[in-house]
């Protein structure tokens, strides 16, 4: 039997370049290792969108053709959404009993988008509780692995702490602990060089962008200031242009001779843009046919397709979270 896997994304945006080489070029291989779930997290969305729905509906189908275009294969990949799965929001009433309100208080993860979205005094119950949803998330479908970034350790922490509460208190072993699944690709840069590649700071090259909008995204991208004619040293260091090749570009051995040559001086950064230009163009245009070759119905009955079948699974084990509480009456 393969190993249970899930990952996922909120439906906010647009996927882009930063999350094809964070997360879903290892799904791509992964689905071949796993039994890959991947959530399209509408519910957890809402919970600092929730004035704002129609942002993250619209949003779904756009997520799942990114999914589809990259080589995901829904008949490996079990692709559903969150808010269709019904369990999951029962067995969320469950652990919350488990959890105190100072140990989500606690926990780095949910601290620090506290203070990135500026909730103040304001926090909604449903964003402060999202770990435990996450949980419930987890344990539906018994993940033994789940990626994340290191930002997200704590909720897998917090996951498993709910884990053993629940089996220790109701003598049972229903609920599995998953371990962290961390990427062997870094974060990639935003294309201002000044923070990660965001759908939220509008930073990231996007995998339905036209030619026309990468070329011009690539061409401003940041390099080094101090670069000023071809002649001129440059620095590798915090250029922008040289991560995406690092990213992108296969020919590494040609890669490091570039790098070379731009430190002594010699190579041109318009140079640079065109070769980058040039490569991703290559990697992004069959992920843009294929975007657009999948229809509102296609991706429609992918969706439900997943979501029947994850609903099976996250209710067969609700039902042994009610067997082993005594609540289960019928």
């Amino acid at each position: 039997m393969k190993k249970i896997i899930l990952t996922g994304d909120r439906p906010t945006g647009n996927l882009h370049l930063g999350h094809y080489v964070g997360s879903l070029q290892n799904r791509v291989e992964l689905q071949r290792i796993y039994n890959q779930y991947v959530m399209v997290a509408d519910v957890q969305a809402l919970t600092d969108y929730y004035g704002t729905p129609q942002k993250v509906v619209d949003n779904i189908l756009e997520i799942v053709a990114d999914y589809i275009a990259v080589g995901i294969d829904p008949e490996l990949t079990t692709i559903f959404i969150q808010s269709q799965i019904p369990a999951l929001s029962e067995l969320t009433v469950y652990y919350m009993n488990l959890v105190t309100v100072s140990r989500v208080e606690r926990n780095p993860t949910v601290k620090a988008e506290i203070a990135q979205k500026e909730f103040g005094e304001s926090i909604p119950v449903g964003f402060f509780c999202y770990p435990i949803s996450q949980a419930a998330d987890i344990t539906a479908f018994k993940a033994e692995v789940v990626p994340v970034g290191e930002d997200q350790l704590p909720m897998i922490e917090q996951s498993n702490e709910i884990v053993r509460k629940f089996n220790r208190l109701y003598n049972t072993n229903c609920l599995k602990e998953a371990k962290a699944y961390l990427s062997p690709v870094g974060r990639l840069v935003g294309i201002d060089g000044r923070a990660k590649a965001s759908k939220s700071l509008n930073n990231a090259i996007f995998l339905n962008d036209s030619s026309e909008i990468i070329k011009q995204k690539v061409y401003s991208m940041f390099t080094d200031p101090d670069h000023i004619k071809a002649s001129d040293p440059g620095k590798i260091e915090g250029n922008v242009v040289f991560a995406y090749l690092d990213a992108f570009y296969e020919e590494k051995d040609e890669l490091a001779a570039l790098k070379e040559k731009y430190k002594k001086g010699g190579l041109g950064d318009m140079v640079l843009k065109s070769l980058l230009n040039d490569v991703l163009q290559k990697k992004l245009r069959p992920i843009r046919e294929k975007r657009e070759s999948l229809s509102k119905k296609d991706l429609l009955e992918i969706c439900f397709n997943g979501s029947q079948k994850a609903k099976s699974v996250a209710q067969q084990t609700l039902d042994e979270v009610k067997e082993a509480m005594g609540i289960r009456f019928f």
